[in-house]
């Protein structure tokens, strides 16, 4: 895997797919506890106040590009990515993947339900998919140390080679950072609000949006209320980086 490359406050992977799930392939393959992560905008401008939040995306085996506007702005800034690639594009075709190499996923996150429909989904659309596990942790489980055990101890059990995490940004990553090395799996996934797609209760935006940078306003307009802040307030402040750290 190349050396990783600035963009804005945090260092990229300038990786295709096909890349991307050939280092996830190496990585379980030579059993090496690793984790995956993904920047997009809302990330970026979280990294901007938060050192622990900043310190686990630059150790992150692997950190993508989640977002045209990030790959517009290192095309920008002369240090051009690859490709955009987000957890809700790349694990399913990761799922493709373990299907064929016969690998294990554990799936972990969203309300309660979902991730068992999800784990439905996959395997009625990839006949013979590993899905080991599923779990919906309760509200504040990263807080309690009693859950966190527990919930280390049910991954160790059936010790799968992938853990496909879905809790947020930034309890996700705290929460993988903290615990891969405690928990018996190999690559630790970043995913989002992956779950919910997988498990079919939210829809994506039409490819042609996504193509054209404008999948945060399909979603905005799924959940107004909820993602006002963050896409108006929030995540408009990256005006101010991109002239921050240009060279």
């Amino acid at each position: 895997m190349s050396k990783k490359q600035q963009l804005l406050n945090t260092y990229v992977n300038n990786v295709s797919m096909s890349e991307t799930l050939q280092e996830i392939c190496r990585l379980v393959d030579e059993k090496k506890k690793s984790y995956v992560v993904a920047i997009n905008v809302d990330v970026v401008m979280k990294i901007e106040d938060d050192e622990y939040l900043k310190k686990i995306t630059d150790e992150a085996d692997l950190t993508l590009v989640d977002g045209k506007p990030l790959i517009w702005i290192a095309k920008w800034h002369k240090h051009p990515v690859k490709e955009k690639i987000s957890g809700s594009d790349m694990v399913p075709e990761l799922c493709k993947v373990a299907q064929k190499k016969g690998y294990s996923i554990y799936i972990i996150g969203g309300k309660d339900g979902i991730a068992e429909q999800a784990k439905t989904n996959l395997e009625k659309e990839l006949p013979g998919i590993r899905i080991v596990g599923t779990y919906a942790p309760p509200f504040g489980f990263e807080k309690d140390t009693d859950e966190l055990q527990r919930i280390n101890n049910m991954i160790s059990e059936v010790h799968p080679d992938i853990v496909i995490a879905c809790f947020g940004c930034p309890k996700q990553e705290k929460w993988i950072y903290e615990n891969y090395h405690s928990y018996n799996a190999y690559v630790s996934v970043c995913a989002g609000a992956t779950v919910d797609f997988l498990a079919g209760n939210v829809n994506r935006a039409p490819k042609w949006m996504a193509d054209h940078g404008l999948e945060w306003l399909y979603r905005f307009t799924q959940e107004p209320k909820r993602l006002f802040k963050r896409y108006f307030v929030d995540d408009i402040k990256i005006i101010k980086l991109i002239w921050k750290y240009r060279k």
